[in-house]
């Protein structure tokens, strides 16, 4: 069965930082995570950061953009968000999202989310 890890979460005051790290199951997984969304308090999912496994090309949610910073170990099969100059808004909870390796639907797979908080 496939695993999605995630850990990283917490409170912070706005301004500060958080490292979240999402790990499928180990080094050998077939899994690929790629992709960071969030769902905030009385609000639908919401895009946040996507890397490519081919090409390596990286996509940011407006939001985020030059704030957050998304990136990926391949040889411990673990994506990361970094997280920096936090405002209250990007509270939420965080969701990593993965894809099958070889054909399979986008988003095939995701974690079981993780709280970030940030105080005013």
């Amino acid at each position: 069965q496939v695993q999605l890890v995630e850990s990283g979460g917490g409170l912070v005051q706005a301004g500060g930082s958080l490292r979240l790290s999402c790990a499928a199951s180990g080094s050998s997984s077939n899994v690929l995570p790629v992709a960071w969304f969030r769902q905030a308090p009385g609000k639908g999912r919401e895009f946040v950061a996507r890397i490519t496994w081919i090409g390596g090309l990286i996509y940011y949610a407006d939001s985020v953009e030059g704030r957050f910073t998304i990136s990926r170990d391949n040889a411990k099969n673990t994506m990361f968000l970094q997280m920096n100059s936090l405002k209250p808004e990007d509270t939420g909870v965080y969701f990593c999202a993965a894809n099958p390796i070889g054909p399979g639907p986008r988003y095939k797979y995701w974690g079981q989310g993780v709280q970030v908080t940030v105080s005013s």
